[in-house]
């Protein structure tokens, strides 16, 4: 019967152990739950994921009274429609361009470079604003002496061939091609989709080999009649 007794009292103590046990890790438990980090909710508005960016672009010296005229219109899209900051710096000499914490598009900072270069480079800002509108715009450039090695009178012959008489022969690529064209000095500048591109390029590559306009009128007129019963 003493041995029957001592069994129970041991029995006891363990489950008092068991208990105190049980109780200790309850409470480890409940410290641990206490210690959790708590994080307010996620709100996308507050990280769009655009990092912060500077980029300058220089200005040409021939191009700063355009852009002093039409500064209005290229700082309306940049601002308005892109959120960024923008400023010309005339101590560099060049504009600069700056995300904000307003800025949304990840790509707003290319879409920005894209229109001021064309705008640099010489074309209407109504013709550049295209380029943040349509994802299909392209800037081609390259120099009458990249298709034939000319100098003197032949190269200035050649770049009038390029432009005609008022003009006339630059338009008629254009309204053919839908395209816009740049010629200063050596180079070409094209501005449209990558077929029209295409089109106009071997077009004015044409005009720099010594092909007469009048050929040149036959074929833009041949492409303006397939691309009329195209669309």
């Amino acid at each position: 019967d003493d041995d029957d007794d001592d069994d129970d009292d041991d029995d006891e103590e363990d489950g008092g152990d068991g208990a105190a046990a049980m109780e200790d890790g309850d409470e480890g438990a409940a410290a641990g739950a206490t210690l959790r980090p708590s994080f307010a909710p996620y709100d996308g508005a507050v990280d769009s994921g655009v990092r912060r960016e500077l980029r300058r672009l220089p200005v040409p010296p021939h191009r700063y009274t355009p852009l002093k005229q039409q500064w209005q219109n290229v700082v309306g899209p940049v601002v308005e429609h892109l959120l960024l900051q923008i400023r010309f710096n005339p101590k560099r000499r060049c504009i600069e361009l700056k995300t904000s914490k307003h800025t949304r598009d990840p790509g707003a900072m290319q879409k920005a470079a894209d229109f001021c270069q064309a705008f640099l480079m010489g074309f209407e800002v109504q013709d550049a604003v295209a380029l943040l509108r349509l994802e299909d715009l392209y800037i081609d450039s390259f120099e009458v002496t990249d298709v034939k090695m000319l100098h003197g009178d032949h190269l200035s012959r050649a770049i009038g061939r390029i432009a005609g008489q008022d003009g006339k022969t630059r338009y008629a690529i254009e309204n053919a091609t839908r395209t816009r064209i740049v010629v200063a000095g050596q180079h070409i500048h094209i501005l449209g989709s990558f077929t029209n591109i295409k089109v106009a390029r071997d077009a004015i590559c044409s005009l720099i080999l010594g092909a007469p306009p009048g050929k040149i009128f036959n074929k833009m007129r041949n492409v303006a009649r397939r691309m009329n019963e195209r669309w």
